[in-house]
């Protein structure tokens, strides 16, 4: 009996795996807004390697750029291949970084601040000279960043925030290169407002002697920004051995301090010219400090 030779047919109606399976196999099926992208990088179900999570951070902190910008343009700013931008579009499901990129455009069509404040950066300066632009770059990017808080926050997580700071037995504000200026501003504003806080500045590298000093009686309020490279995350790590609630404001879900937080808020800070504002990181601390005076008061009336 003669042998066939050949290659084996698949069974009818087998198809080729799509994208959108490889999706569905880790939980997950392919975003359709950029919403739903932030939550699936948000859910802890994709674990990307170094590279990709470098994509990740940025895309989630900057969509108008990713939206705006060529895929050279983007990776440039990311610090990777293009050829990674499209291998990051493809995991969840996209044909490549174009249709991805679709996702970032419909989100900033929806939050103009953002947009005006990105494609002001791409300007050339006039002849106000280079300082008066930089200026208004600044004063854009700032306006960026306070628009995002009003399209987007968790008003839950604050109000819980300002619940366990007013019962405190102690504060500690914990935050260092560019967040110290906005936990130092914080720490100066609790005292004015007569609450007892200290501010863990690591002078004389005594930081970890500082938050060894909490109990479970007390709240650390942490700020941190990405590349996440500061002395925070390790202090919060002791402050939270040691029972105390911890309290973050932070830029992303990557932030290493979000698995160590009882309740944390999303601040994105933009920037011009490599410069990033600070305005929406002070606007929402402050916040949560007249939030907690304005409970305590309520608490002594009462």
């Amino acid at each position: 009996m003669a042998q066939q030779h050949g290659r084996k047919r698949k069974p009818a109606g087998a198809e080729a795996p799509r994208r959108n399976d490889t999706c569905s196999s880790l939980g997950y099926t392919k975003p359709g807004t950029y919403e739903e992208l932030r939550a699936v990088l948000s859910s802890g179900t994709v674990n990307l390697p170094k590279r990709l999570r470098q994509v990740a951070i940025f895309l989630w902190q900057h969509p108008g750029d990713v939206a705006l910008g060529t895929i050279s343009q983007v990776a440039e700013k990311v610090g990777v291949q293009p050829s990674t931008l499209v291998r990051f579009a493809q995991i969840f499901g996209f044909s490549g970084f174009s249709d991805f990129q679709s996702l970032f455009k419909e989100h900033v069509k929806a939050s103009l601040p953002e947009g005006r404040a990105i494609e002001g950066a791409a300007d050339e300066p006039g002849a106000t000279g280079a300082d008066l632009h930089f200026l208004r770059g600044m004063v854009s990017a700032s306006q960026a960043s306070l628009g995002r808080i009003e399209s987007r926050f968790d008003v839950e997580a604050f109000d819980a925030m300002i619940e366990l700071l007013a019962g405190a037995d102690m504060i500690y504000v914990i935050g260092s290169k560019r967040a110290f200026p906005v936990t130092s501003y914080l720490s100066l504003t609790l005292s004015q407002q007569g609450m007892r806080n200290v501010l863990v500045d690591n002078v004389g590298s005594t930081a970890l002697d500082q938050v060894a000093c909490t109990g479970p009686g007390d709240v650390v309020l942490a700020v941190s920004f990405s590349p996440y490279n500061s002395i925070t995350p390790d202090l919060v790590a002791v402050a939270r051995e040691r029972n105390a609630r911890v309290l973050t404001i932070t830029d992303s879900a990557f932030s290493p301090l979000v698995p160590l937080s009882d309740r944390w808020v999303e601040v994105v800070e933009s920037d011009f010219a490599g410069f990033r504002s600070l305005a929406a990181s002070l606007a929402v601390g402050i916040a949560l400090v007249h939030g907690v005076a304005v409970r305590r008061r309520k608490e002594i009336g009462s």
